[in-house]
């Protein structure tokens, strides 16, 4: 899982963004944070393919240039969301929408999560205020309300808290962004495989699931779906995947989530 839809149309009414190339909120432009990892490397290619504008945020600029598709629409910028909201401030730029798919990678030092999974993403919300952007998602993690969920002894909630308590410390950022008054959508993933999608997306409110995996790709159809329809504002979404799960477009899954 990561902090670190398959959208199967019914027949619905397409939104403006499928038609046009443009977001149904009007976003043209997208912040990417982490945009070399897993799951930010395929958000920037559902962007694209959507018709967005995309500054890609990553550390290492040479490799962002060596693994993001190479298009005129792509502007790669260099992002560390350890450092402080007014330098995060000038990557994002003219983008008027962000979405964080950070996450940190396993070392010794055990403040890592803190590093990046809390106060990083503290951080790029506090930027988005310098910049006045009001749109943000979250690509957090199943289970980070485990404790609550008396999903403590869960064998993912006691291996993703090993390293840092990288789930407490996701937890804590996703309190900061409901408190932060930003228009938020926040995805909690199950197990993220690498694998082309094999099941239909299953959509459930905070605190719901404590199982299940879901492709990467279906990861970022649903992030990138957060810009396209308003149903997703200041909500928090767990999504997995299941084979046996009926058609559902992202539409209709976001409306049946209720803000709380």
């Amino acid at each position: 899982m990561e902090g670190s839809g398959a959208e199967i149309a019914e027949e619905v009414e397409k939104s403006p963004a499928e038609e046009g190339g443009g977001a149904a909120e009007g976003f043209k432009k997208v912040f990417v944070a982490g945009a070399t990892g897993r799951t930010g490397r395929r958000v920037v290619e559902q962007l694209l393919a959507k018709g967005f504008e995309v500054r890609a945020g990553a550390v290492d600029v040479g490799r962002a240039r060596s693994s993001l598709p190479s298009s005129s629409n792509v502007e790669i910028v260099r992002a560390d969301v350890t450092e402080p909201p007014e330098k995060l401030a000038e990557a994002i730029g003219d983008a008027d929408a962000v979405v964080c798919a950070t996450g940190f990678r396993f070392s010794w030092d055990l403040f890592a999560p803190w590093k990046v999974d809390n106060f990083g993403t503290v951080n790029l919300v506090e930027a988005c205020r310098k910049k006045g952007v009001d749109r943000f998602i979250l690509v957090s993690s199943l289970l980070v309300n485990g404790a609550a969920m008396g999903q403590i002894l869960n064998p993912a909630y006691i291996v993703l808290n090993v390293f840092g308590l990288t789930l407490v410390a996701k937890l804590q950022a996703e309190k900061f962004i409901r408190r932060s008054g930003i228009n938020y959508t926040i995805v909690r993933p199950g197990g993220l495989r690498e694998d082309p999608p094999s099941g239909n997306l299953v959509m459930e409110p905070e605190d719901t699931l404590f199982e299940g995996s879901i492709s990467r790709e279906q990861v970022a159809e649903v992030a990138v779906g957060a810009l396209l329809y308003p149903e997703s504002s200041f909500k928090v979404v767990e999504i997995v995947a299941r084979r046996e799960a009926p058609e559902r477009s992202l539409a209709e899954l976001f409306s049946s989530i209720k803000q709380r």
